[in-house]
């Protein structure tokens, strides 16, 4: 099923508390909100998706705990754009030295900060267009390497700064280039289907 857009404007415009306690009052939802202020109740994965997300996950958490370079988050994270915009990418990593700079206030709640990388996974019932305006939005807002994974077509879109995106086609694998150093991930994993 996929994602549904509430507009509640002009009727509702709920501040940056207000969201948060929503999302907090009705933790069997997960909810993310558009720069416009639209609410956006995401459905949840079925199993195989699960499966791909967990080992997107995994293995970056793996990778992170050697290298101790930063924080990885999953899906269940909101994080606050500069654009207004709350959003809660798959998977997502931000550097030591940038998560740092947030008070533990801000680290608590929903994090006022664009993550370094994050990765978008589509499931078969997510349409790919929505997902390709995120990737841009969080181009838009910071990132600084994004990949947008498709197991259906078998293919990644591959976003970077400053940089039109790249489209590969059944890769057998993804770098995390010189903003994940050293982290590769083996995508024969997805493409078992």
């Amino acid at each position: 099923m996929p994602s549904i857009i509430l507009n509640l404007n002009p009727f509702i415009e709920l501040n940056d508390e207000q969201f948060y306690q929503l999302c907090q009052n009705h933790r069997d939802l997960k909810f993310e909100r558009t720069a416009q202020g639209e609410l956006v109740v995401v459905s949840p994965v079925g199993g195989e998706g699960g499966g791909w997300e967990a080992d997107l996950i995994g293995d970056l958490v793996y990778w992170n705990r050697r290298t101790q370079l930063g924080k990885v988050f999953s899906s269940s994270t909101c994080f606050k754009l500069p654009n207004g915009a709350d959003r809660s990418p798959d998977a997502a990593w931000i550097s030591s030295e940038r998560w740092q700079q947030l008070t533990p206030e801000q680290q608590k709640k929903f994090p006022p900060i664009c993550p370094d990388f994050v990765i978008e996974l589509r499931s078969e019932s997510d349409a790919l267009e929505p997902l390709q305006q995120k990737m841009q939005e969080y181009m838009n807002s910071g990132v600084r390497l994004g990949w947008l994974v498709n197991p259906q077509a078998r293919r990644v879109e591959v976003y970077r700064v400053n940089q039109e995106k790249q489209v590969l086609d059944n890769p057998r694998q993804l770098s995390g280039e010189d903003v994940l150093p050293g982290f590769i991930f083996d995508c024969s994993v997805l493409w078992r289907i």
